[in-house]
């Protein structure tokens, strides 16, 4: 695998964040998002098409401080208010004020997405170290339960969690072990979620992508654009503006009669389940 930039500012070609093509109709007026993992790739085009929906926004990141600034801006000029907040979801402590400061400042919490995740290649499960096992999972999936107990003592009826989960989830990835099992995990937490948040009028739903061009591909894979993809009946990759939408429908209002269920923007992969 060749070593490749993990930053979006460096990657050749640039994903797509938003296209001029999509039209904000106050979908998301005066509601206050905190997207995890929101500096590049499908988090920031999650945090543009939410901001062109007249959302305000709460960007957790890393430390990706160049990505994270860009996305800021980038929110800034659809007329957004952006908050960063640069912190790692695997600490509690931080879970703990990554929500305090984000009701300090906007008295509220009406969408959350957890979107924050990270994979490593691994051919053989003979060398998957239990360190990397345990990253994996702590950042895909136990951060995400943990941020999202905190998130619910704020959420009021009418809220919105949207979780991140992958195609992985239903076909699963040979090279991908422990990071496909996480997305299983959040899919089940999706569903189990939704049920229990069902009465209280707060919808638990997710989006699976497939292959979309975002840092993490050539930071992990070492996969160039042309080559990735290839394999979905569409074949080519996506581009984070083509996932983006989806994320917007689970947050608005014309997402009202649908939880515990997942979106597939995956370029025509079938999925059964």
């Amino acid at each position: 695998m060749t070593n490749k930039p993990a930053l979006q500012s460096e990657m050749k070609p640039q994903p797509i964040s938003i296209s001029d093509s999509y039209k904000g109709s106050n979908k998301l007026k005066g509601k206050i998002a905190l997207i995890t993992g929101g500096d590049s790739g499908i988090g920031r085009a999650i945090a543009l098409h939410f901001a062109r929906e007249r959302a305000n926004l709460v960007i957790n990141y890393l430390d990706e401080n160049e990505d994270a600034k860009i996305t800021k801006k980038l929110v800034e000029d659809e007329g957004a208010t952006c908050r960063l907040i640069k912190g790692d979801i695997t600490d509690s402590n931080f879970c703990d004020i990554l929500v305090k400061e984000t009701i300090k400042e906007f008295k509220q919490i009406d969408i959350l997405v957890n979107n924050a995740a990270t994979q490593k290649i691994v051919e053989k499960i003979e060398d998957l170290e239990l360190e990397n096992i345990q990253q994996t999972f702590n950042t895909n999936i136990v951060a995400m339960i943990y941020l999202t107990k905190k998130v619910l003592e704020h959420m009021k009826s009418g809220g919105r969690i949207i979780n991140t989960t992958s195609v992985t989830s239903y076909g699963g990835h040979k090279d991908l072990l422990d990071y496909s099992a996480t997305k299983g995990a959040i899919t089940a937490f999706t569903r189990s979620l939704s049920a229990q948040l069902a009465p209280k009028n707060i919808l638990v739903n997710g989006v699976a992508p497939g292959p979309i061009w975002t840092p993490l591909i050539p930071a992990t894979m070492g996969l160039e654009k042309e080559e990735f993809g290839t394999d979905v009946p569409l074949g080519r990759c996506g581009e984070p503006a083509e996932v983006a939408p989806a994320y917007v429908f689970l947050a608005s209002k014309d997402c009202s009669y649908m939880t515990g269920q997942v979106l597939h923007v995956n370029g025509g992969t079938i999925i059964g389940g």
